[in-house]
């Protein structure tokens, strides 16, 4: 069963239509009861994130409703009668998902921290997939439609969850020789976030893998630019020992890319090939005292001569 929290709220169980979930309110109060059901979540603190500007008079019987709510959205026929995954227990609200229950956030973290680990053991392809698996997971918008304190925090962390899978994705990329994939994911981590130095020498690390020094050069130019100009800062140590080692280096010259070799079946090949000709069998020899017959030896051809003037 997945359950995605990133966009539009949605269970996935194995075998059954995915379960949307309309209600903003309930989207908030199920998203959090997720988030924090390893230890369950106080009433007052649920209350706080489903109405942020300030309770209703009425908050505790507008809570249970909401409750209602989502607990009528995490039942499924196939559980047992009388079996609730929501309840109530010492002041706190306790959700139970199933063992093969998945949370979209959660695999992305998870992801993110394995695609780390294997980068830095120089496995690139394997960064490169799980990093971005997680930025597949992560393109929604955290509950577009609700603000509070808690909210902008889970955003906070989302947004910089995303922001690592782009550059490590990136990284990974260019360590293959990937440039498309390499700038397509610096690219967005740039527009994303246009102060993040980390971005900016993703790029850079993009171009150069390209061939493109230049362009390389110019997106350390732009960063030092929009820190001068928005944060009256310069570039970090990290962002300036890059810029250099692009000026020490020559500029690299493109390999042209290997062709594709395409490997056919001989075997089924051999039905759509007309079958070859047997070559002749060779002819006797007819032998005298001048040579043979059969096979005359054409006398070789003399070089012409060259007039002298």
């Amino acid at each position: 069963m997945l359950i995605r929290l990133a966009g539009l709220v949605t269970i996935e169980p194995e075998g059954v239509p995915p379960q949307h979930l309309s209600s903003a309110q309930a989207q908030v109060a199920f998203a959090r009861l997720i988030l924090e059901r390893s230890g369950g979540t106080s009433r007052d603190q649920l209350a706080d994130t489903v109405w942020p500007d300030g309770l209703p008079d009425t908050w505790a019987s507008a809570l249970r409703s909401v409750v209602s709510r989502v607990r009528t959205f995490v039942t499924f026929p196939r559980q047992q009668p009388g079996v609730t995954p929501l309840v109530a227990q010492g002041g706190r609200y306790l959700l139970r998902l199933p063992d093969d229950a998945a949370v979209d956030i959660e695999c992305a973290e998870a992801a993110l921290g394995e695609a780390a680990d294997a980068y830095a053991a120089g496995s690139y392809a394997v960064a490169q997939q799980l990093a971005s698996g997680a930025v597949s997971n992560l393109r929604g918008s955290f509950l577009p439609a609700h603000e509070g304190e808690w909210v902008n925090s889970v955003r906070e962390r989302l947004d910089e969850l995303r922001l690592s899978a782009l550059e490590t994705a990136s990284l990974a990329s260019s360590a293959l020789g990937d440039e498309h994939h390499a700038l397509r994911y610096a690219e967005e981590a740039v527009r994303r976030a246009p102060f993040r130095e980390s971005a900016y020498r993703c790029r850079m690390a993009a171009h150069r893998t390209a061939g493109n020094r230049a362009e390389a050069l110019r997106t350390y130019q732009q960063l030092r630019e929009v820190l001068a100009e928005e944060l009256g800062i310069d570039p970090a140590p990290e962002s300036q020992a890059a810029y250099l080692e692009l000026l020490r280096s020559p500029d690299p010259l493109r390999a042209p890319e290997p062709r594709a070799v395409t490997r056919l079946d001989p075997l089924l090949m051999g039905m759509f090939e007309a079958p070859s000709p047997r070559p002749a069998a060779p002819r006797p020899c007819t032998l005298t005292a001048d040579g043979c017959l059969t096979h005359p030896v054409r006398p070789a051809r003399s070089a012409p001569t060259r007039r002298v003037a």
